[in-house]
């Protein structure tokens, strides 16, 4: 077995060179921009106040026609995604103190997906990644992360709850 060369640790490396886009991976980061532009645009469409002028905490939802939540409903406890279209909402209506207030999971997803509209846009006008080698990691290490965000917040709320604190 022949050994590998070495290098010096301060030698220049290589560029990293992500692969060329097919068409079809282009046009559905282009789709995927416009879904996330249209999501936004129904968020900008709801109202997330009360009639007084007050911010909702959660339930803007069934401005959509959605029904209520059907765990808060049956169990009295909300789920780990009440609160995200609210938080949305109020995001984009530019109040983000009030949508940190009705889901901070929310808040934050919301800002990770309106930096994700540019990016794809960028990323298929380019025909290569910007800023990754390959999307599929960071798409189910992006999944993990809000999701465990969300039931560390829905475990901090059960915990509120069961000890009495507002």
């Amino acid at each position: 077995m022949v050994p590998a060369p070495w290098t010096h640790p301060d030698a220049e490396l290589p560029p990293v060179v992500s692969p060329v886009l097919r068409r079809r991976v282009r046009a559905a980061l282009v789709a995927v921009a416009a879904a996330l532009v249209a999501l936004f645009a129904v968020a900008v469409r709801l109202d997330p106040y009360e009639p007084d002028g007050t911010p909702r905490t959660m339930a803007t939802h069934t401005q959509l026609g959605l029904p209520e939540c059907n765990f808060l409903r049956l169990t009295g406890v909300p789920c780990p995604s009440c609160g995200m279209t609210t938080s949305f909402a109020l995001l984009v209506h530019g109040d983000p103190g009030a949508s940190l207030r009705a889901n901070p999971v929310g808040t934050l997803l919301a800002a990770f997906l309106l930096g994700l509209i540019p990016w794809s846009l960028v990323s298929a006008a380019r025909g290569r990644w910007v800023w990754v080698r390959s999307a599929e990691p960071w798409v189910v290490r992006a999944v993990i992360f809000f999701t465990g965000l969300a039931l560390v917040r829905w475990a901090v709320l059960l915990g509120m709850k069961r000890w009495g604190t507002p």
